[in-house]
């Protein structure tokens, strides 16, 4: 279920035939040189005060002109039953359209779409222009009156985060990013204590594309536009049954903000930067 937010929120497998390998000697590999280094570690925030899970809306006003375009996987627990009827909530031809446009993003995704999607979601994941990230496990709320989603008791917001990143590794996700998002947007601080834990930024945004349930391009296209700023986030959504016209306002967003001389990055390193 996606749902609209407020304007003022903010490997490959091995084979089984591996018996001949049993018989055959096989070369000693080096051992790593004492040089080598370990890849760095994704870029997060500080706790915030009273050690709790820090909170990001958007980058530097003043490091150029960047722009983080991030998209929402939704799929929630009990959906399984409309994805089998034939609901599609994947969007495969907004990937290939971000991939044709060679736009970097951050796709926000729920455990239960990459069980739903395990290949898709291992495409993503090992695609460096993409970064996959927790948008929960279940996308139910983490407050109490969250646009109507069913809530996640505070004894288990943890435990659902934890999920999503289990489904992910299920799914061949090798590195999934520190960052969760909060299902609607929706947080308050005991959801905020709850999470610290777990170690992630929690990813909201500076801009509403107004892309979930949108049916007029030119107005989510202006929408965006209009909004987009120097360090900007722009939340979007990557599901064809509630968002259908993302696609072609990403073709349309796209090269009027590279005109405006804007680059596109994703949200690791409006974090970093």
């Amino acid at each position: 279920m996606i749902t609209l937010v407020r304007r003022v929120t903010a490997g490959c497998v091995l084979s089984a035939a591996l018996t001949a390998c049993a018989a055959t000697p096989q070369p000693v590999r080096p051992a790593p040189s004492a040089t080598t280094t370990a890849p760095s570690a994704p870029p997060t925030l500080a706790p915030g005060p009273g050690g709790l899970t820090p909170v990001f809306e958007n980058g530097s006003r003043t490091h150029g002109r960047t722009v983080a375009l991030t998209f929402d996987a939704d799929m929630t627990a009990d959906q399984g039953a409309r994805a089998a009827a034939g609901e599609h909530f994947d969007n495969p031809g907004l990937i290939a359209a971000l991939r044709a446009l060679k736009v970097p993003a951050t796709v926000f995704m729920t455990g239960r779409w990459a069980e739903q999607y395990p290949e898709q979601a291992r495409s993503l994941g090992r695609d460096p222009l993409f970064e996959v990230a927790n948008h929960s496990y279940s996308h139910y709320a983490f407050t109490d009156d969250c646009y109507g989603l069913p809530t996640v008791s505070g004894d288990r917001m943890r435990a659902d985060v934890e999920r999503a990143y289990a489904a992910f590794r299920r799914a061949g996700v090798p590195d999934a990013r520190p960052y969760f998002r909060f299902p609607g947007g929706c947080y308050d601080r005991r959801a905020l204590k709850a999470l610290t834990p777990v170690g992630v930024t929690a990813v909201q945004w500076d801009v509403v594309s107004g892309d979930a349930f949108a049916t007029d391009v030119e107005a989510v296209t202006r929408q965006v536009l209009e909004g987009v700023r120097p360090g900007s986030v722009v939340v979007m959504h990557c599901t064809r049954s509630a968002a259908p016209t993302t696609e072609r306002v990403v073709r349309a967003v796209v090269p009027e903000l590279r005109e405006r001389g804007f680059r596109f990055v994703k949200v690791s390193e409006l974090i970093g930067s």
